[in-house]
């Protein structure tokens, strides 16, 4: 199953290893057909013929997301005269960081100075301001090493070693078993690999650990090393107006005029500033147009090595799905925001709704792409190829034999099951779903492993994940949750017994009206003292109707997660089908684990129009003037009175041919000297489909140029201080260099 409705499974796997399990309601769906040789394959069959004959394939069309242990230097040499030996990619490997679960980052300073995005850092901003602070309007600056403020649970991670155990993992694998169960036992040989790796190295350092990184849909598997930072402080971020400048309107598109930026600082156990082993230096020239430019960072995911048929059920199916759940949510929060602005900052609404709307824009975009004339007559012009190889080896032929035809039947059965997984997509997430469904899905949950005789440490990590859900405001609440009952009795019908039980002849609107004015799970206080004592014997309003959703939801929840083991193991076949024929010469997929990506500075062309690589304040200015009047182009009074001397024509924002996607955000962009030349933050609305195809007509990355970073710190921040340090290892050249013509 696709990532989009894996959100909020977490639960069903703690009720399944407590016994007895949970009485379910069974949700009908078209079963799973079993692995059979059909006739075609026990008897020669005609010559096939190619549906997709003619059509021209990239050489990069699944991409370029390098790993550090299989570097492609012979092509880095050929494609840029680059002499990338193992000493110049080690030094990239060891300034590039990991920013916390979700961003990317890396050293930019012999005293562990920190860089990422603001939106990275957003959460942690506010969580470091003092009371009668606004650090999200204002911005921050520490003036000394002493104001730096230590963000609590912060953490960054650099990678220090890697290691092939593709043969470790396999090596226990059982052939009595379906493929989709050994997927899954290999998945949990690697988790208990990585936890054995990590008792080792911590043995020896505290502050090391082992993550075993599946790649190639599980074809390959490596141990990755990290040392972790667990004393990261802000040093400075701009204000949320520059952050984000341009708001939901501006986001994924070009031009571009952000300053998404903010740096933090390391220190060691004995509080003292990391010291890196490696940290990338400024480059006050910058970029210039065709130069080659290379991106360090943590992609999330990618589904590049999907089959047709995969991306066909994404296309008509999943992800219309998705988009319709989340446009109604996007429009319930618009909707509240403009008229509850009083609540807007107490519940952290705006957050919340770019969130959203930041998933929605994104897989728009993605669902456009499957829905073009070429998308995936191009990724069916490369499975076809790819079956023709295998074709050409008997051992290889016999070994892949009916695999595509078994992947195509799974996503017959997932689509049978389409509409009650969509009813339940984003369940638990903390912004698409009800706080109090999911506060009351998590002491249903909490109440039965208690009962069952859960191990104490399993139980906390319930508890603990269930005190973190935050309070949406009552009226918020109902409309969610009205939405989510309206989605239940569409997907299984008004007749059926569950919705009849549910609803007791009310509408959903009634029932979620009733439901938020009773129960006390709306205060989080509240809610930690009935999680604490009995949640189902509470007598609380919620209870009776999370009886009858909790048993559907983890029934629902059970049979999506059979195809996706079921899937997975197919996916690991087809990883190492084509890692049989194409070797590493392909790129993996985007795992949120450290790679390299290679690119070119250069704009593109909408219809007739020229879109520049280089944007500049002239033009966040200009942008100003033409719709400062809205809030999302507004600007705080110290950008509006800007000092005389900040050149209004240094470079603000640039784009690049890079591969990136969720996860880059925070990345460097560096030179072949590995000098800073920008900070990646976006993609533009072109790059979107990319998930699927990498292409580089028109997908571009979005990033800050290192110009306008220093001239914004110097001129408008007065962060002189900072700037020495940043430029104190720069490059040759002149930090107010503008672009050329």
């Amino acid at each position: 199953m696709s990532r989009v409705f894996r959100a909020g499974w977490s639960l069903i796997f703690v009720l399944a290893a407590c016994a007895p399990p949970v009485q379910i309601v069974p949700v009908t769906t078209a079963p799973v057909r079993p692995a059979v040789r059909t006739e075609a394959e026990v008897t020669p069959a005609a010559p096939r013929v190619n549906p997709y004959a003619g059509i021209e394939t990239g050489r990069f069309d699944s991409g370029k997301m390098w790993t550090f242990d299989n570097p492609p230097t012979a092509y880095f040499g050929e494609e840029y005269g680059l002499d990338a030996d193992s000493a110049w990619f080690a030094r990239a490997r060891a300034a590039a960081l990991r920013f916390s679960s979700y961003c990317s980052a890396s050293f930019v300073s012999g005293e562990g100075l920190v860089m990422t995005n603001h939106h990275c850092a957003r959460e942690s901003i506010t969580e470091v301001q003092e009371d009668g602070e606004n650090l999200l309007k204002e911005g921050f600056l520490a003036s000394t090493r002493a104001d730096e403020r230590k963000v609590k649970d912060l953490y960054v991670d650099k990678l220090e070693l890697i290691r092939d155990v593709t043969d470790e993992i396999y090596a226990a694998d059982r052939k009595d078993m379906p493929a989709g169960a050994r997927a899954a036992d290999r998945d949990r040989r690697a988790t208990d690999l990585g936890t054995k790796l990590t008792r080792e190295v911590k043995a020896a350092d505290s502050t090391r650990f082992v993550e075993v990184v599946p790649l190639y849909n599980g074809a390959r598997y490596a141990a990755y090393t990290f040392r972790r930072y667990g004393d990261v402080r802000l040093v400075m971020a701009p204000e949320l107006q520059l952050g984000f400048f341009g708001g939901d309107a501006d986001n994924f598109t070009y031009p571009r005029y952000n300053l998404d930026m903010s740096f933090f600082r390391a220190y060691d156990a004995a509080g003292a500033p990391v010291v890196p082993e490696h940290f990338f230096p400024w480059s006050s020239a910058g970029a210039s147009v065709d130069e080659a430019v290379f991106v360090v960072g943590n992609g999330g995911s990618t589904s590049r090595l999907n089959t047709v048929s995969q991306l066909e059920y994404l296309r008509d199916n999943e992800l219309p799905v998705t988009v319709n759940l989340l446009r109604t949510r996007s429009a319930v929060f618009e909707q509240y925001i403009a008229e509850h602005p009083e609540e807007v900052e107490e519940f952290d609404l705006e957050n919340a709704h770019f969130s959203l709307q930041n998933t929605l824009k994104s897989l728009e975009g993605q669902l456009a792409g499957l829905q073009s004339d070429w998308l995936i007559p191009r990724r069916g012009a490369a499975e076809e190829m790819l079956k023709a190889r295998l074709a050409e080896s008997d051992s290889l032929s016999k070994a892949y034999r009916g695999l595509f035809q078994e992947i195509t039947a799974v996503q017959g059965s997932k689509k049978a099951s389409i509409g009650t997984a969509g009813a339940f997509a984003f369940f638990l997430h903390p912004t698409m779903g009800s706080r109090i469904l999911a506060r009351a899905m998590y002491g249903y949950v909490y109440t039965l492993v208690r009962q069952r005789g859960a191990p104490p440490e399993q139980r906390k990590e319930i508890r603990d994940e269930a005190l973190e859900i935050k309070s949406f405001p009552a009226g918020l609440e109902k409309e969610l949750i009205t939405l989510r009952l309206q989605e239940l009795e569409k997907a299984l019908g008004k007749s059926d017994a569950s919705i009849k039980r549910l609803l007791a002849g009310r509408t959903s609107a009634e029932v979620a009206s009733a439901m938020v004015d009773s129960t006390v799970l709306g205060d989080s206080t509240a809610f930690r003292k009935l999680l604490d004592d009995n949640y189902l014997s509470s007598g609380d309003a919620t209870v009776e109707p999370i009886e009858v959703i909790g048993p559907l939801y983890f029934t629902q929840s059970q049979q999506l997660s059979s195809f996706e083991e079921r899937e997975d193991g197919l996916n690991a076949r087809l990883g190492r089908a084509r890692f049989a024929v194409y070797g590493h010469a392909v790129a993996p997929d985007a795992t949120f684990s450290p790679r390299m990506s290679d690119g070119v500075v250069k704009g593109y062309e909408v219809g007739t129009t020229l879109i520049p690589p280089f944007t500049t304040f002239f033009g966040l200015y200009g942008r100003y003037q033409a719709l400062g009047h809205q809030k999302d182009w507004a600007l705080p009074e110290r950008w509006i009175d800007r000092p005389e001397t900040m050149n209004l024509d240094i470079p603000l924002n640039l784009v690049s041919t890079n591969d990136i996607t969720g996860g880059n955000s925070g990345s460097p962009l560096v030179n072949r000297d590995l000098e800073v030349v920008g900070l990646i933050f976006d993609s533009n609305l072109e790059a979107l489909p990319n998930e699927f195809v990498y292409t580089d007509t028109r997908a571009r990355a979005v990033s800050v140029d290192s110009r306008g970073i220093i001239e914004a710190l110097r001129e408008i921040y007065g962060a002189a201080a900072l700037v020495e340090e940043i430029t104190r290892g720069k490059s040759t050249g002149t930090e107010r260099n503008a672009v050329d013509g």
